[in-house]
């Protein structure tokens, strides 16, 4: 699967507007998650990527976030390792605020 290694929230946006099949992976901390989160993901901290990669699945597009795009790069370089299809939300959930949904917390 050729996937790109990072796209901005609005080609986010537009996948998800194009109903594009993909799994978007919350690497942040439970807590961040009180303050703000996407509607439909899966949540797995960065810290336990690579002991529960396999909870993930191995033939979707993954596309990864955080808060500011740091956590899910590294996540990204841990997955396609691992051989997943993996792309990083440029900015994270904190650019999407900004640019998409300014009725999300920001922190």
């Amino acid at each position: 699967m050729n996937v790109p290694a990072q796209i901005s929230v609005e080609q986010f946006k537009a996948m998800m507007d194009q109903g594009r099949d993909f799994v978007l992976l919350d690497v942040r901390e439970a807590h961040e998650l009180d303050i703000c989160r996407f509607d439909a993901f899966v949540h797995i901290p960065l810290g336990e990527i690579d002991t529960r990669a396999a909870e993930l699945p191995a033939d979707r597009h993954i596309v990864v976030t955080c808060h500011h795009g740091g956590r899910s790069g590294k996540a990204c370089q841990i997955l396609g390792k691992k051989g997943y299809a993996v792309t990083n939300l440029a900015g994270g959930i904190h650019e999407w605020a900004i640019k998409i949904d300014p009725s999300m917390e920001t922190y």
